[in-house]
């Protein structure tokens, strides 16, 4: 639970200190290249979801948002295991990274326009760190899922091969039991052997 949070707190600070400097140097439209083509600020105003997918229906967002927000921190205690922990701290920061937008930015509570800066050309649309973050938690978990490992840290395989042990276990219990039977039943069936007259002849 602490690395979820210690994450979250992290991607959530870095994405909400990047949308603040991105704001107050840049104008919106501005393009500056940042590593020539590959990576370019372009400061952008988007009123959709991640991506700029959906534009308009921000206050749909929101609340889709907040239910997603509130599912994660229901479904947090459950987790076990570090690798999901950091999933999960990924898209808890990042929702709420642009949850924040929507919710305080201009125009309005609830249907603010969240900051966008990030372009590679890769990307048609133009996204920020807050997007990157839950990208990365929907990598990770395929990954996990890939790999068969658990909210506990286990891998899948491993409680097979517990189950498949145990079935072997029980098989040998099994016959066991029947070779001790079968060596009873052995020795019911075995005729009694014979007295021994040991008196002397005349």
């Amino acid at each position: 639970m602490a690395v979820l949070a210690v994450v979250a707190l992290c991607v959530y600070l870095v994405d909400q200190i990047a949308k603040v400097l991105v704001v107050s140097n840049l104008y919106e439209g501005q393009q500056i290249e940042v590593l020539g083509q590959l990576l370019q600020f372009h400061f952008v105003k988007n009123a959709g979801a991640a991506f700029s997918i959906g534009s308009g229906s921000t206050w749909i967002f929101s609340i889709v948002g907040v239910g997603v927000l509130g599912f994660v921190i229901w479904y947090a205690p459950r987790i076990r295991s570090t690798a999901w922990a950091v999933l999960f701290g990924l898209l808890l920061g990042g929702l709420l990274g642009n949850l924040t937008d929507r919710l305080f930015r201009e125009p309005g509570f609830g249907v603010g326009h969240v900051v966008d800066f990030l372009q590679i050309p890769l990307l048609p649309a133009i996204f920020n760190l807050a997007d990157v973050a839950i990208v990365s938690s929907m990598a990770l978990f395929l990954i996990l899922t890939l790999r068969g490992v658990g909210l506990d840290g286990r891998h899948t395989h491993d409680d097979d091969d517990d189950e498949a042990d145990a079935d072997q276990a029980d098989a040998d219990g099994v016959d066991a039991d029947a070779a001790d039977a079968d060596a009873a039943a052995a020795d019911t069936a075995r005729p009694a052997p014979e007295p021994h007259d040991d008196k002397p002849q005349a």
